[in-house]
């Protein structure tokens, strides 16, 4: 009877997991909210009079495409308003960002959050038993009692460099700022 019980609540904890993540949507063109993990949106630090670290972090569900687009856009945008004419991209970066997470089902409770490599427990009636994330195995004597999901997220950098003029021809980690905003600015949402 508590075995029924206790799948009912894991299907019911799965069911309002997925519906949450139904309801998500992609991080917007905003600046940066959140930290660490949690934060989203653009953010940019001038380092010299003429460059400037740009960054772009999606949410769960935005597109690592999203992302890159984003950033590309910000640089463009940034650089027109600092009253330069095109940028040169000195590095860019994208990192895939991955967060592990688990919820137990109840009656084992101090394992949620962040998981490590492997975990031992002792359970009355069936002793010292070890669950690891990569071979399976349960909590409980019913197996997997406990939801395990992974998060990922991109964000994009860049260090860029402002000028003023003609595009030289030669440079092809060179934008033209008003260019980029006209092709990439129909596709950027912005927050309602």
């Amino acid at each position: 009877m508590m075995h029924l019980g206790r799948k009912a609540v894991v299907a019911a904890l799965a069911a309002s997991t997925l519906m949450v993540a139904g309801c998500a949507t992609e991080t917007t063109y905003r600046p940066a909210t959140g930290q660490g993990f949690n934060r989203t949106g653009y953010s940019d630090r001038q380092v010299e009079p003429n460059r400037f670290l740009v960054s772009f972090a999606g949410n769960s569900v935005t597109s690592r495409d999203t992302v890159e687009r984003y950033l590309l856009f910000r640089a463009a945008e940034l650089t027109l308003q600092s009253g330069y004419d095109y940028f040169v991209m000195a590095n860019r970066d994208t990192d895939l960002q991955s967060r592990t997470y688990s919820t137990p089902g109840f009656g084992y409770g101090g394992f949620g959050g962040y998981w490590g490599p492997s975990w031992r427990y002792y359970g009355r009636g069936f002793g010292w038993r070890s669950w690891d994330p990569w071979f399976g195995g349960g909590f409980g004597p019913w197996g997997n009692d406990f939801d395990i999901r992974t998060i990922d997220r991109y964000e994009a950098t860049a260090e860029i460099v402002m000028r003023k003029g003609p595009i030289p021809r030669d440079n092809l980690r060179a934008f033209n700022a008003r260019a980029v905003v006209d092709s990439i600015g129909p596709s950027v949402v912005l927050p309602k």
